[in-house]
């Protein structure tokens, strides 16, 4: 458990820090001074000077940050617009001094870096094959499916009887029809048939006529798989990695969609939406690891998806709170005053912040309490 936690967690930070190298890489290619790229924030831990660029480690590994000479404006209200020396020798190499679409084109390099990422991940799915998690609903197009076992609640029947998490209950191709073969069977014996590291066995459990809170009679959470992302060649496989990149986009843009008109209308939290924060995520991508690389993989590459589309929201403290003051600019023809850029920065990145940690508080640390007690 500890170790696919540590996985899924330093999978995370390397999104991260693919997100800040587009940034990077795009000022870099504009000629822009780059001063710091660092990998977590500080205080700084190791930083070694490559060229102009300092390259380091930070001590709070929460994500990666790039620091772009000028990136934080001139303020012509206070310094005149005849000021630019304030930068120095190097002001030709600011990004406050680069025209509109160079800088809009470095925001969106971190945004661009998610959805690459996102199509090479793809990629390496459709070249493993991958098994993922759908609804007992969802039978178009599936031709093979499994009941595989999620989580087994600690001195429940299944426990005692020595079901497993990834265990795959085998003659049953529904999770309606096990829970009814559970309901027709309380207080009796039942048999399982059960593949586990490619081998069948058998385990007889008694499924409980009554039982503690979210357990259930027999004390298991089942996940109904299907083989639904098959195989192709390495040469085939970018091109449907793209697509595929393309489909997930699509779908999460009408999922997200959604769930705002569902919370615009009243009608709150539309059903199996979850709110999560970075421990949640981190949680989520420790879960799908015990699917296999295949399903760990689609679903970092279906985050890697949210994460690019959540970027481009026109909120400051994201890149496309930066693209908004960008247009602005572009506008009125004179950058927006530092002081209130920085200020609106601060406000949205204070509420972000503060979200995160209402959700990490409400959802996040009971996920965490339920992944350590089905872990012991």
């Amino acid at each position: 458990m500890f170790l696919t936690l540590l996985i899924a967690f330093f999978s995370l930070i390397a999104l991260m820090i693919i997100h800040e190298f587009g940034h990077f890489i795009v000022a870099k290619k504009f000629g822009v001074k780059v001063e710091e790229f660092g990998i977590g924030y500080p205080p700084r831990i190791f930083g070694k000077k490559f060229g102009e660029t300092l390259y380091s480690i930070n001590l709070v590994p929460l994500g990666a940050f790039v620091k772009i000479y000028g990136e934080e404006g001139l303020d012509v209200s206070e310094v005149g617009p005849a000021a630019s020396p304030v930068y120095g020798v190097d002001d030709y190499r600011s990004f406050s001094n680069l025209a509109i679409w160079k800088r809009i084109l470095i925001c969106l390099g971190g945004v661009v870096a998610f959805w690459v990422a996102a199509a090479i991940i793809f990629s390496v799915v459709f070249t493993l094959g991958a098994s993922i998690p759908i609804g007992d609903q969802d039978i178009a197009g599936v031709t093979s499916t499994s009941i595989k076992i999620l989580e087994v609640q600690k001195d429940s029947p299944a426990y005692m009887a020595g079901l497993k998490v990834g265990d795959e209950v085998k003659g049953i191709n529904k999770i309606a029809d096990f829970q009814k073969l559970i309901q027709d069977n309380k207080g009796k014996q039942i048999n399982l048939n059960i593949e586990r590291n490619g081998k069948i066995i058998n385990i007889s459990l008694t499924p409980r006529i009554s039982y503690p809170d979210n357990q259930g009679s027999t004390g298991v959470s089942l996940e109904r798989i299907a083989n639904v992302i098959k195989k192709y060649p390495w040469y085939e496989a970018p091109l449907h990695g793209a697509l595929y990149t393309g489909k997930v986009t699509i779908e999460a843009l009408l999922g997200i969609y959604g769930f705002f008109a569902s919370l615009l209308q009243g009608n709150g939290v539309p059903q199996g939406a979850q709110l999560a924060g970075p421990i949640g995520i981190t949680i989520f991508l420790s879960q799908a690891a015990s699917y296999g690389l295949g399903f760990f993989l689609y679903f970092i590459g279906s985050l890697t998806v949210l994460l690019a589309i959540f970027n481009v929201f026109p909120i400051p403290a994201l890149d496309g709170g930066k693209l908004v003051f960008l247009v602005i600019e572009k506008i009125i023809k004179k950058p927006v005053q530092v002081n209130w850029e920085q200020g609106i920065t601060i406000f949205f990145f204070v509420l972000l912040i503060s979200m995160s940690i209402f959700v990490t508080i409400k959802f996040d640390i009971p996920r965490v309490v339920d992944f350590w007690k089905a872990g012991l």
